[in-house]
């Protein structure tokens, strides 16, 4: 006997990160959908910013968001469970434990369409990385073909704008995300020092191998911070600027709105987009 397919009803349910892009999805698609549900997975080490801007929306939408968590262990003890080391590009447990599980989680076993913020303008970005059957992803900006110029310009409309992060960081995420680039960790630095000193607590160096484990690679947070080493950021950081202002028209769209310190330039979607 095979079983009857099921009758359920999808869900509509659209992830957020607090970043420009699923936040210009869930404008666009406020009076699209009545039934869509809005989520956020919640680290609880997010910017002040991030958490002022989902509040914003909030109230745009006229819909509450479901702010989603970890089942009991918030990154401390995840961290712990590691034995001290720490979520990197290579290893991004945090993503994994903080971001999709919580996800998966709260669809549970029942069709669901996640709508997802990668644009038009996005080749190189990969889709939703569960792999769980029953979640559909899709994308409506690449459908619709828009582009940066129109999510900038549906935040503009909306009157919510960019976050205020965008000052000095290029996508959302943990205050101590290891994605930062180094002008970033300056830059958090100077507006939040109280978290640069909690994300400083983290990094250690084992008494035994000598080995460091640090959020920037090649130096710690500490090294980071002097004043000779900031002048020095800000220099290569206004001489990239310069670069890629000269040479803008041969660059390709990753290289104009990716990052430029890392390999990695994507980061993680449900975490930046």
């Amino acid at each position: 006997m095979t079983d009857k397919p099921s009758t359920t009803a999808p869900r509509h349910i659209l992830s957020l990160s607090g970043g420009k892009d699923s936040t210009a999805l869930a404008i666009y698609l406020r009076d699209k959908f009545a039934c869509l549900e809005y989520v956020f997975c919640d680290t609880e080490q997010e910017l002040p910013e991030t958490y002022d801007y989902l509040h914003k929306l909030e109230v745009y939408l006229g819909k509450p968001i479901v702010f989603l968590k970890h089942d009991g262990k918030g990154f401390d003890e995840l961290l712990r469970a590691r034995r001290g080391y720490l979520p990197s590009p290579q290893a991004r447990w945090c993503t994994e434990n903080l971001k999709i599980k919580p996800f998966e989680k709260y669809v549970g076993e029942s069709p669901c369409y996640n709508y997802i913020g990668i644009r038009a303008d996005e080749p190189h970005r990969r889709g939703y990385i569960s792999t769980k059957p029953n979640i559909t992803a899709k994308y409506p900006f690449v459908e619709d073909g828009l582009r940066k110029p129109d999510i900038l310009r549906l935040l503009d409309e909306s009157g919510l704008g960019l976050p205020a992060y965008y000052e000095w960081r290029s996508r959302s995420g943990c205050y101590f995300c290891f994605f930062q680039q180094r002008i970033e960790w300056v830059g958090l630095l100077e507006k939040h020092p109280d978290l640069y000193q909690l994300a400083i607590q983290y990094e250690r160096e084992d008494a035994d191998t000598g080995e460091k484990y640090t959020w920037a690679s090649r130096e710690s947070l500490r090294e980071l911070m002097l004043p000779e080493r900031v002048a020095q950021i800000r220099a290569e950081h206004t001489r990239r600027e310069q670069w890629k202002t000269k040479h803008q028209a041969n660059l390709t769209l990753a290289q104009v709105f990716g990052s430029d310190e890392s390999d990695n330039t994507d980061g993680c979607l449900i975490c930046h987009l």
